[in-house]
């Protein structure tokens, strides 16, 4: 019986230890980019706990995932971006690195951070002040201004309301995405996940 009892302590306390070390796990892998998020946020006037909670439902904080349409690193860019990115940016050494290696380019965190935080602020600049700025922006993110511009045809967009324009997405997906998003964000800026 001594001997039972002794298992069952010693189970119980190893799920503990489990328990507490994936939770400061899980804590450190979805904070460790927070710095990059807020710098690269800070230079476009994005919402960081926006970009954050993209990150989060792109990738999980996977530097390394490519998508089925070959969207690369955290943000999910696409080459296309990347390159029109380092066309604006004048840089030859940036044109030059996306024109050689653009897999290897937008793998690097700070990179794929900072280009992503580019074309959010490209799209974002069409739906500034909309009462549905943020939905329409991620939706144009993740489905093509284009689509938001059918979701939005014949009425003014800056008179539609983040729900009625939500009811207007005609792909689930690109409704489950804007909507998680959203709601990850508003958490993140109610408990001030990102203010450390």
């Amino acid at each position: 019986m001594r001997r039972k009892i002794k298992i069952t302590s010693a189970i119980a306390a190893a799920l503990v230890v489990l328990a507490v070390g994936a939770y400061f796990f899980n804590e450190y892998w979805i904070h460790r980019y927070d710095e990059l998020i807020r710098r690269h946020a800070g230079v476009y006037n994005l919402e960081v706990e926006l970009v954050w909670s993209i990150v989060y439902e792109e990738t999980y904080f996977r530097a390394w995932i490519i998508g089925n349409d070959r969207e690369i690193g955290l943000m999910q860019v696409t080459p296309a971006v990347a390159r029109e990115w380092g066309r604006e940016t004048g840089l030859r050494e940036f044109e030059r690195e996306t024109a050689q290696n653009l897999e290897k380019f937008l793998s690097d965190p700070e990179r794929n951070i900072q280009v992503g935080c580019w074309y959010l602020e490209q799209i974002r600049t069409k739906y500034r002040g909309f009462p549905a700025e943020r939905a329409m922006t991620l939706a144009a993110y993740n489905a093509g201004p284009s689509r938001v511009d059918e979701w939005t045809k014949g009425e003014d967009p800056a008179a539609i309301g983040e729900a009625q324009f939500l009811d207007r997405v005609a792909i689930p997906s690109t409704r489950a995405y804007v909507s998680s998003i959203l709601s990850r964000f508003r958490s993140a800026k109610t408990e001030g996940l990102l203010s450390k």
